[in-house]
């Protein structure tokens, strides 16, 4: 016998609700590709992402995100369609990372953007998470992302701010009383 799922009822849509599965991270993201070879260099040797497997048959590649098994990007060959579409894939990593990634995308010819996709030097921070984070735009033009969860308290008032300015925000906001002076 399988396990047993209990079965509820959304009283406002009349749907069926299932409990017992619970949703612990994203494991794969699939992205339509003009050029197989074009993109799998790209995030072979600029994002940095283990090739995992290439399906020459489908014409689509797989990385490992992280250890094999961790997380997957497949990359479909699309051909040159006359109409694309654009998604956005956000990897996760450290802060250090984050605030490297600026320099180290434009050393690799790519450019770093903030998130209104202008040119920038600098992550943002979305102050509401908080998290750290630089976008920048693959071959076909998929935005994509490196972004970092920051330890700091949610800010939310702040909106989204560059990295400098979120470190000032950090120097003023007042220390809460439960951290003592003696503790520093």
């Amino acid at each position: 016998m399988g396990a047993q799922i209990e079965c509820l009822w959304n009283k406002r849509t009349g749907r069926r609700i299932y409990e017992g599965v619970s949703v612990h991270d994203l494991f794969e993201v699939h992205l339509t590709v003009a050029d197989l070879d074009r993109a799998i260099a790209f995030y072979r040797d600029v994002v940095g992402l283990r090739l995992a497997h290439i399906e020459s048959a489908r014409q689509t590649a797989f990385f490992w995100i992280g250890g094999a098994g961790n997380a997957m990007l497949g990359l479909w060959w699309a051909g040159a369609a006359p109409q694309s579409v654009t998604l956005h894939t956000a990897f996760r990593t450290t802060l250090a990372e984050v605030v490297a990634a600026p320099r180290a995308l434009r050393a690799a010819g790519i450019t770093p953007l903030d998130f209104d996709g202008r040119p920038t030097d600098q992550p943002i921070v979305f102050a509401w998470m908080p998290a750290a984070s630089v976008f920048f735009r693959d071959p076909d033009g998929h935005l994509l992302e490196y972004i970092a969860m920051l330890a700091d308290e949610p800010r939310p008032d702040y909106g989204i701010v560059p990295w400098r300015m979120w470190e000032l925000i950090r120097c003023a906001i007042p220390m809460p009383a439960s951290v003592g002076a003696d503790r520093l």
